[in-house]
């Protein structure tokens, strides 16, 4: 699945930034497989963290992935490094996403029903105790 495209690049960044980071062979126009490279990289990244929580694919694309997968891939863009407010995106959509992954972040699809959750149990064990009054081992 993939959260993005082009034309969300586009819409966040503008068409001038996108024409300068993926435009690679410099005919005026940007690359095709450089954008489908970002996004690519950009939907990998979303999809390592939000399976720890969630089944893949997800039925539709919650609008905050898709804002996420637009930062990440226009950071990707960006080679020859990014400028500051492109890495403070980069590092909030990575910041939400471990949330999510966390499960602090719950993603709600395009009608607002919570994705079906993967199997989050866990188990633990406590050893023994090995003073039977840990108060009076000093005495």
């Amino acid at each position: 699945m993939t959260y993005a495209s082009l034309s969300d690049l586009i819409d966040r960044a503008g068409a001038d930034e996108i024409r300068q980071t993926a435009d690679r062979d410099r005919d005026g126009t940007p690359d095709a497989p450089v954008v489908d490279a970002a996004l690519m990289h950009a939907d990998n990244i979303v999809n390592g963290y939000v399976r720890t929580k969630y089944t893949l694919p997800l039925v539709s694309t919650p609008p905050i992935l898709r804002t996420w997968a637009v930062s990440i891939a226009r950071h990707f863009l960006h080679r020859n490094g990014p400028p500051d407010y492109v890495t403070a995106d980069y590092k909030d959509a990575i910041s939400g996403l471990k949330d999510v992954a966390r499960g602090l972040v719950a993603l709600p699809d395009a009608s607002g029903t919570e994705p079906t959750p993967t199997s989050g149990s866990f188990m633990s064990e406590i050893p023994d105790a090995h003073f039977s009054n840990p108060g009076d081992w000093l005495c």
